[in-house]
């Protein structure tokens, strides 16, 4: 078994030295380093294989900031935030940005277009259906992809794995990023300046706990939609979950209502 694993650390290695790109050498060696089979046996640093995440922010961090606290200032908000929360918006294809201060709700900060996700609306049922999931999740900072900067959905979790398991599925897919470009496969692509921001404010955020909402519609201001003879029996209790997460976050019209009220 211990020579088999070493052969296959090995072929990698070399899966990872062929890569046409640097970039992509360092995506493919994260890709495995996180597997928990590998976790253990992967060298924990090869040179350049490897970014982290203070290289990036010793690379994005003082655009991105400057940008971020131009959007805090006028809001009168101070930066960094103790608290960050994203909440993507398949139909209109936004992302909405949420902080809050050490005491006190979340507010709206600002928007930013997705500029592709590919599938429809919907969740994702398993690997290679091109979904981007539906859900709540936990972000974590990915600074080793091919597309820029990027935040990593903890897809599938517990519950994605619950109910694959009573649908009898084995594979629900992974690796769901929100990053940078402007192409995607079942990801979030936001343009290289916005995963700058998003990432650098996941980054300095006090509180780590980093929560992701996505929706296909906006259940706060829109009724959830009927269930179709195709949908799974468990989407319209996962769509109940949604808007009532939602209650915790102020659409950005009632924000801006309510600014404008102070």
């Amino acid at each position: 078994m211990k020579h088999r694993k070493k052969l296959i650390v090995g072929l990698i290695l070399i899966i990872a030295i062929a890569a046409p790109t640097l970039k992509y050498r360092r995506w493919i060696y994260s890709y495995f380093a996180r597997l928990p089979l590998f976790a253990r046996t992967l060298p924990a640093s090869t040179g350049e294989v490897l970014y982290r995440v203070e290289d990036q922010l010793a690379t994005y961090g003082n655009a991105a900031r400057a940008r971020l606290k131009a959007k805090f200032d006028s809001k009168t908000l101070t930066y960094p935030p103790q608290r960050m929360a994203l909440f993507a918006l398949k139909s209109t294809a936004e992302m909405q940005v949420y902080v809050a201060p050490p005491a006190g709700p979340y507010q709206y900060l600002c928007s930013y277009p997705i500029l592709a996700a590919s599938g429809e609306l919907g969740p994702k049922l398993r690997e290679g259906d091109r979904q981007v999931p539906e859900g709540m999740y936990e972000l974590t900072l990915e600074p080793n992809t091919p597309y820029h900067l990027a935040l990593r959905l903890n897809y599938p979790n517990p519950d994605d794995w619950q109910r694959a398991k009573d649908d009898g599925r084995e594979s629900p897919g992974s690796d769901i990023l929100i990053h940078g470009n402007s192409c995607s496969i079942g990801c979030l692509a936001m343009g290289d300046e916005a995963s700058e921001d998003l990432f650098v404010l996941a980054a300095d955020a006090c509180d780590q706990k980093l929560p992701l909402i996505i929706a296909p519609h906006d259940f706060r201001s829109l009724p959830l939609p009927e269930n179709k003879e195709t949908d799974p029996l468990w989407l319209p209790a996962l769509y109940r979950q949604i808007k009532s997460a939602l209650n915790h976050y102020p659409a950005p019209l009632a924000a801006a209502n309510n600014q404008q009220q102070h």
